[in-house]
């Protein structure tokens, strides 16, 4: 039988993961992961990082000098730098983009309000409806898989999923311009995820030589073709997005780290770090640019960077308490954030957006006109206050200039010396208006009530907005919506404590910390972040208080924002930590469901064919009989693997009898057996055979992984778990427990010196247990005292 089932074997993506679907063909709507009209199956695969040791690599490692080795390097080396420089680029595209949009808009406004209130209403109206429309428009017709922020999915890819769209060519270009539409159009949503997907694509698009169906495509830089390097190169892309959206390179660096990747090497974190640099260099020669006002209105507002170092001096231990409030608030309010999104979310995927894309459209536009109708309406409720008399001495005008970013809003005011303190947040741009929040020397700048009323609105409409069909980022209406409470607990504090030298802006900024602790559960890279936006160093301890705390409290209710809605998407995400029952369970326990199709090393093409056809399974143990009839595993063939095989036929023989690999021509490069980044790949039903090439016969032995990744039946299921995750598998097969040892290998049998042979010191070290084994490893009986010794 030519195919049967191998109860020791396991193919682990559907052992562990139940919910991810075999099928490599599927399209993405932004919101949800559509199945396979092709297949049958579900939108997202499995990638392979692990090193497939066949002889088509090794013999093209023996093949490769320390020369090639010397280019493979310099050229990662430069393409970290392309993914820098690009990034940076597109960076300050969006933003020179969504700061002039935004600065004609208000400046066109604030003129035409002068003359008639309701004319400038549906003038402001009027471009922001055209703005989202755009934006919606692209991401609908032109690149669905770039609506949302895109962390989850790239969280995904890093965690070893393939979500087909992902890092698209058209994804890119969606999301610049969607980005653009979004945030210029006034909507609850930022840029700064949607800057980490395009940091991922610019370098996954690198990587691959850039786009063939737009014929944009180079065969140059085609040399990281294996899933394991393009994950180091979406690494970087990840650290260089973050970098360029918060002018943060530490903290993008430990965004990577800490948020989306599974797994960490000591080499990559020096690519990481000099990506972020590149950046940091790339945006600061930008700004530096368009001091001179060449760049319109991004002169004003610029990158993000809410610099409060002249604020608070230092804290004192009373306002600790305060502070510890402010980060149990966040971590309540940044819970039920995630849980009411993923509420929205789950309406709008089983309900409205199965509609089709004009309802998408429509709900975006509908938004759009909410949002401007109560950015516009809500100032009016509130009255002019008088500028205070303080303000002179600080150095702020109050009111603002018109067409300039800054404090103080006149805002339809009947003089000419008052300011509206809602508008002041209202009617602004996003970056501006945190800006205002952080601001020291402002004491009862805003009122309470103002404060409430722009948290309760703002806060529904960052539930109600996130989840539309646009690019959408919830790191800036995060920041909004704490540094709101924040600010409001300041002015509690300074009413409280008279006599403290307190600034209400250093509270906005420790409310910020503290929603995007409770919303996003991060910790180190979101502490480093907001230090490198505030530039002062003196409230770290206090960030790091808030966050703890945040965390704290949103964890003990629901888990974080990226990890709701990658579950919502059906992104199957291993999380650093198995489940608590997995403790209770071992690997054979696991796999009892499943039934392994395994191939015997020489196998008809016919049969490899019926196979393919039959399941989806994308990986086949492959056995092999000794002279005395014992059942041998000899590795693992992949289904890519046989589809190039099939494809190509010259590896077809008509001998039934297996052959040498080492006396046999390799006829493949092993490049040639990757799958295409961002493609479907090859399908079964692509593939033309004739009646003769089914007849012929293929030996697997050549093409397969004769060392994949092996646990013993009984190891807890916790211990696979951790295995799995961290080395970056895709199949793990479960065995029988082995008769016999051959050989124990400890930490000094790894230390190898270059020229193969241990140190002198190892070497006496372990003489005598090397000595020990020789005497006794013929003796059977002897096995389990030698283990005792040698682990003692």
């Amino acid at each position: 039988m030519l195919s049967n089932h191998l109860q020791n074997g396991i193919e682990s993506d559907n052992l562990l993961w139940s919910r991810v679907p075999d099928s490599d063909d599927a399209s993405t709507d932004g919101v949800g992961l559509l199945s396979s009209p092709r297949d049958g199956g579900g939108g997202v695969d499995s990638l392979d990082y692990e090193v497939i040791e066949n002889y088509a690599y090794r013999e093209e490692q023996a093949h490769r000098g320390k020369l090639y080795v010397g280019y493979y390097v310099a050229v990662k080396w430069f393409f970290s730098l392309l993914i820098g420089i690009g990034t940076g680029l597109a960076a300050v595209f969006i933003n020179l983009s969504v700061e002039n949009f935004a600065g004609w808009k208000f400046a066109l406004t604030f003129a035409i309000i002068q003359k008639s209130y309701f004319a400038g209403f549906i003038v402001y109206l009027v471009i922001n409806l055209v703005l989202v429309f755009s934006s919606a428009y692209i991401i609908t017709q032109f690149a669905p898989a770039a609506a949302g922020s895109g962390i989850p999915e790239i969280k995904g890819y890093l965690n070893g999923i393939d979500i087909p769209g992902t890092l698209l060519f058209r994804t890119l270009i969606g999301k610049i311009f969607g980005s653009i539409g979004s945030v210029g159009g006034g909507l609850a949503l930022g840029k700064e995820g949607p800057l980490v997907h395009t940091g991922a694509c610019i370098a996954s698009l690198l990587g691959q030589g850039g786009s063939t169906k737009y014929h944009l495509n180079s065969k140059w830089p085609q040399l990281f073709k294996s899933d394991r390097d393009r994950r180091d190169l979406v690494t970087c892309g990840c650290a260089a997005g973050v970098a360029a959206a918060f002018r943060a390179p530490v903290g993008g660096v430990l965004f990577a780290l800490e948020e989306v990747t599974s797994w960490w090497r000591s080499q990559l974190m020096w690519r990481v770090f000099f990506t972020s640099a590149i950046v940091a260099v790339v945006v600061r020669t930008a700004m530096g640019w368009c001091k001179s006002g060449i760049c319109g209105h991004f002169g004003g507002g610029g990158f993000i960077i809410w610099d409060v170092s002249d604020g608070q001096d230092d804290y004192y231990f009373k306002e600790l308490l305060p502070m510890a409030v402010i980060g149990v608030i966040g971590g309540l309010l940044g819970a039920l954030f995630n849980q009411l999104t993923y509420y929205m979310t789950s309406w709008r995927r089983n309900y409205l957006h199965k509609k089709g894309n004009r309802v998408k459209i429509y709900e975006a536009c509908i938004i759009s006109c909410v949002t401007s109708a109560i950015s516009f309406g809500l100032p009016l409720l509130r009255k002019c206050s008088p500028c205070p008399e303080t303000v002179t001495d600080s150095g702020i005008e109050c009111p603002r200039p018109p067409g300039m970013y800054g404090n103080y809003v006149n805002f339809y005011c009947k003089t000419d010396n008052e300011y509206n303190d809602l508008a002041t947040i209202f009617f602004n741009t996003q970056d501006d208006a945190i800006r205002n929040l952080f601001s020291a020397k402002t004491m009862r700048e805003f009122s309470a009530q103002s404060l409430l009323t722009f948290l309760a609105m703002f806060y529904t409409l960052a539930v109600v907005t996130f989840g539309t069909a646009v690019p959408a980022g919830q790191f800036v209406p995060g920041i909004m919506i704490g540094s709101t409470y924040g600010r409001l607990v300041g002015m509690f504090v300074v009413r409280f404590y008279k006599k403290l030298n307190i600034e209400e802006g250093t509270y906005a900024l420790l409310g910020a910390a503290s929603f995007l602790g409770g919303s996003m559960r991060m910790t180190v890279s979101l502490c480093v972040i907001m230090v490198e936006i505030t530039n002062n160093l003196k409230l770290l301890p206090l960030i790091m208080l808030v966050l703890l705390v945040s965390k704290a409290v949103g964890d003990a209710f629901n888990e974080g924002l990226y990890e709701v809605q990658a579950r919502l998407k059906g992104i199957p995400l291993l999380e650093s930590r198995p489940k608590y029952h997995m403790r209770q369970m071992i690997a054979k326990e696991a796999c009892q469901s499943q039934k392994v199709i395994s191939l015997p090393r020489v196998i008809r093409v016919a049969d490899v064919a019926s196979i393919l056809r039959s399941n989806k399974h994308n990986g086949f143990p492959v056995i092999d009989h000794t002279r005395s009839g014992e059942t041998l595993v000899i590795g693992l063939v992949l289904r890519s693997h046989l589809l190039v095989l099939l494809q190509s036929k010259v590896d077809f023989q008509h001998s039934p009898l297996p052959c040498d690999p080492s006396a046999r021509p390799i006829r493949h490069r092993f490049s040639e057996f990757a799958k295409p980044v961002s493609s479907k790949g090859l399908c079964i039903e692509d593939i033309h055979l004739t009646s003769d090439d089914l007849e012929m016969y293929i030996d697997l032995a050549p093409f397969l992984n004769p060392s994949p990744y092996v646990v013993p039946e009984d190891m807890s299921l916790t211990k696979v778990y951790n295995l799995f995750r961290q080395l970056g598998l895709r199949h793990l097969f479960v065995v029988p427990r082995p008769s016999r040892v051959i050989g124990l290998i400890t930490r000094k049998d790894l230390l190898i010196e270059e020229n193969g042979e241990s140190s002198a010191v190892e070497l006496q070290q372990s003489t005598s247990v090397r000595g020990r084994y020789s005497e006794t490893a013929t003796r059977a009986d002897a096995a389990r005292p030698l283990l005792d010794d040698l682990l003692g």
